[in-house]
């Protein structure tokens, strides 16, 4: 139902829930926790563990002092033990002063950081010890937010909708149930939100994302033909073009280039359609391989179309193309088809790929739109594939007859889970970058470190460079002690010299809005840019050189490597700043392997040996294959059991017709009517 038929939520604060995501109790039920707070027994202030949300029992020392800075009511005091003192820091809240009472002692539970020799606390959550006490032991849900919307509103909203839920058969088979021991799936759910203790919330996200997992291979498989036993209708073979190309670039291919265009000059020409996944880090040279495969096709009399996931990399790819096609007088006629793309000239490009005058397409989704018509598409081509749901990809290959299928990813994982995720796709590995690439330097700092950060970046930006910085959040409020790219942004504007252009991006921009952030930043109007992970593709900026990540330890390795592909792109020696609030060993450690390689291939793989079932609260990556709980590095043993399972299913059981599978089956199709995505479930 509607999330307005829940008590207490009207147009307005439907409309913060929109800005989530959550139109439904549906969507509000699949609104799964972030993190947990949890009531742990308090610390001794010298021993609680710095970086960490924690608790301490003090007792207030000293004055309690309120400043005033432009808008904001500081109230600031110290509180101390036995082992020793921090300084309790508040922002807007003036009236503690007369609640909370000198020489008492209270329980204050927030993120404890280090700043210089302070050890402080920001917007504590304070408590009586007895009443501390009561919550001892217990998990509360902590929800990512949007301004205006509190963890309590929506703690409430999902406590309602559980009330209204009707409970559902489970969807898996009973002998799958009993061989893991899952909960059930309704009761998983509700775990998910309200957990009896840490173990009962392991075993829910265990069962749910198996559920995820499961039903993402099984609609995989069952929609995707074998691309394998599809007759090559496209037969090619190689021309004179690509050959001259190869022999006059300015750059040699590298051996790994040589042996993957091979493979892909073999899949063309071969007696069934090739179906390849080409995967290398950044700048490890898949474009030119992308567009030798294009010239190629439109050699031999077809048409290549080429789908980029924003309209900034699309033009970057389609002027690329074109700088080519002028450079060495190659016979190619390519479009650039958007959504920006105005109504004429729209109109001009239909017609000339319905004709078959423009042999090369390039754009956006633009291109699997009911309006494009191709003239003989043999080969669609998707760059950074992992943006793109499976529809979307099939979509495309679609608008040609048993076309030729290459996808690219910047995402290097390790083959074991390629192969599971990937499995109807040839695995092409470009694992071995240009030599004249210069290495990026890299550092792992705690947050005492950022004054420094930002002297460099200064430094950087007066030598005619740019930079990024990285914030996990969005604005305030949505996770408390993370960082977040609106206020960040304007504490920069302050820092910074006025002469330094700061400007923010993030995924809850109007696509219109962030493509001309990204282009002003491409144009170098822009020096410092502060944004979420929407930067991690769709956008080359050789001028780069910086890449600052604030809250790195929330990362995944692999994801952090993502981040860092985007300097190091041009002729000037590039750096990559990670900055951890956490002190933990174990966590700087992990971090510190970012030092000892720039292989994506070696950090996926420590990734995938590091991260276990205990890393469940990292920020959602905007990487590979998003899956609502799932993580393919942190949960890889699961993938692995679901792909199996799902296999064996569908081995026996092709249609589903059997009856232990009826309830299955009926998900699936329920599923697959609403979902936009595979992903979506």
């Amino acid at each position: 139902m509607d999330i307005t038929a829940l008590k207490g939520i009207g147009e307005k604060s439907a409309g913060l829930f929109n800005r989530l995501g959550i139109a439904t109790t549906e969507e509000l039920l699949r609104y799964y926790p972030k993190d947990y707070e949890q009531f742990r027994a308090p610390y001794l202030i010298a021993e609680a563990p710095v970086g960490e949300r924690t608790a301490i029992r003090g007792v207030i020392t000293g004055n309690m002092t309120v400043k005033h800075v432009r808008n904001l009511n500081i109230l600031s005091f110290t509180v101390q033990d036995a082992s020793g003192s921090l300084q309790m820091t508040y922002f807007n809240m003036p009236y503690l002063k007369n609640s909370l009472k000198k020489g008492t002692f209270y329980v204050f539970h927030g993120l404890l950081q280090r700043k210089g020799n302070r050890l402080v606390m920001e917007q504590a959550k304070t408590y009586k010890p007895e009443e501390y006490e009561l919550l001892a032991d217990r998990l509360l849900p902590r929800y990512m937010l949007t301004k205006g919307l509190s963890n309590n509103a929506v703690t409430k909203a999902v406590k309602q909708a559980f009330a209204r839920q009707e409970e559902t058969a489970d969807f898996l088979p009973a002998s799958l149930m009993e061989r893991y021991r899952f909960m059930a799936r309704n009761d998983a759910m509700y775990q998910m939100h309200y957990p009896s203790d840490r173990d009962i919330l392991m075993q829910a996200r265990k069962r749910l994302v198996f559920d995820e997992f499961f039903l993402f291979i099984l609609m995989l498989r069952r929609h995707r033909s074998d691309n394998n036993a599809l007759p090559n209708r496209y037969k090619m073979i190689e021309t004179a073009d690509t050959g001259r190309l190869i022999e006059a670039l300015p750059y040699q291919l590298t051996n790994a280039q040589l042996k993957v265009w091979h493979e892909i000059i073999s899949d063309l020409g071969g007696d069934t359609a090739m179906n390849r996944l080409i995967q290398g880090d950044v700048g490890s040279g898949k474009t030119i391989l992308s567009f030798l495969a294009l010239i190629m096709c439109s050699a031999n009399g077809a048409q290549g179309a080429m789908m980029a996931p924003t309209e900034v990399l699309a033009k970057q790819h389609f002027e690329a193309f074109l700088k080519l096609k002028k450079q060495y007088g190659l016979r190619v006629n390519p479009v650039l088809l958007t959504g920006s793309t105005t109504a004429k000239d729209r109109r001009l490009i239909y017609a000339q790929i319905e004709s078959g005058e423009a042999d090369v397409v390039i754009g956006t989704h633009a291109l699997i739109q009911e309006k494009v018509n191709y003239h003989k598409l043999a080969l669609v081509i998707t760059d950074e594939q992992h943006r793109f749901g499976v529809r979307q990809r099939e979509a495309l290959a679609e608008k040609g007859f048993d076309a030729h299928v290459l996808v690219m990813s910047a995402t290097p994982i390790p083959r074991t889970l390629a192969i599971i995720l990937y499995g109807d796709l040839h695995i092409s590995v470009l694992d071995e970058l240009p030599a004249k690439r210069l290495p990026i330097k890299n550092c792992v700092v705690g947050t005492s470190y950022r004054d420094t950060a930002y002297r460099f970046i200064e430094k950087e930006v007066n030598a005619g460079r740019q930079a990024y910085v990285i914030c996990p959040m969005v604005e305030a409020g949505e996770m408390e002690e993370l960082e977040d790219v609106m206020s960040y942004a304007d504490r920069l504007k302050a820092i910074l010299p006025p002469s330094i252009q700061v400007a923010s991006l993030h995924g809850k921009m109007r696509p219109a809005e962030k493509n001309r952030i990204m282009e002003q930043f491409e144009a170098h109007h822009i020096d410092v840019l502060v944004s979420t992970t929407v930067v991690e593709v769709g956008i080359n900026v050789p001028n780069a050189t910086v890449m600052m990540v604030e809250n790195a330890e929330r990362f995944g390795l692999a994801g952090l490597h993502q981040l860092r592909g985007r300097v190091g792109r041009g002729e000037h020696q590039s750096y990559c700043i990670f900055i951890s609030t956490s002190e933990n060993k174990a966590t700087m450690e992990r971090l510190k392997i970012l030092n000892e390689s720039n292989d994506g291939f070696y950090i996926s793989a420590q990734d995938l040996k590091l991260r276990g079932p205990g890393d469940l609260f990292g920020i959602r990556q905007s990487g590979m294959l998003e899956f609502e709980l799932g993580d393919v590095f942190t949960d890889a043993s699961i993938l692995q059991q679901a792909s199996d399972e799902a296999d064996e299913i569908l081995a026996k059981d092709p249609d589903l017709e059997a009856p232990g599978h009826y309830a299955l089956k009926k998900f699936l199709e329920e599923t697959d009517a609403r979902a936009v995505d595979f992903r979506t479930i």
